[in-house]
């Protein structure tokens, strides 16, 4: 009868075990609004093994009178719910784009401009790893001042 309860406790123990799903630190994703303004691909990375405080970076662009590339810059917080696949998320960036003049023929003024965007929204964890994202940035310091929103696809790993 010992034996039976031992082998109980273990079977338990392995699909305990393999019900557990683990948190995936690292991110690729495509983003349409948001942080990179227009558009951007970004590189993220959580901090902890858990849902906590990460850090993203990428490459992005706008497009107003031409084209201008973005860096957006910024870092975020998950906040898991009853699910733990689903995240609310908070956070905090700042998008550096490049700004093209054409002064005259040969001459080409180029301006830094950095906007601040926070973002808050929600994130899903899917099967095989994907994740997808949606997202209220408003853009502070633009003018006028600009409610926008942004949203994700991407592989997590």
């Amino acid at each position: 009868m010992r034996k039976f309860y031992t082998f109980l406790a273990g079977m338990g123990a392995c699909i305990s075990v393999q019900a557990q799903t683990s948190f995936t630190r690292n991110a690729v994703y495509l983003e349409a609004g948001g942080n990179g303004l227009f558009g951007s691909i970004n590189y993220e990375h959580q901090f902890s093994e858990k849902p906590g405080f990460g850090l993203r970076a990428g490459l992005g662009f706008y497009a107003e009178y031409g084209f201008h590339p973005s860096i957006p810059v910024a870092v975020n917080y998950l906040i898991p719910l009853r699910n733990e696949q689903q995240f609310l998320e908070a956070g905090l960036g700042l998008t550096p784009t490049l700004e093209f003049n054409k002064k005259s023929k040969d001459v080409i003024d180029v301006n830094i401009v950095s906007y601040v965007i926070p973002s808050f929204g929600f994130r899903k964890h899917t099967r095989n790893n994907y994740m997808w994202r949606i997202n209220l940035s408003p853009v502070f310091n633009a003018d006028p001042f600009l409610p926008w929103v942004g949203f994700s696809y991407g592989k997590r790993f």
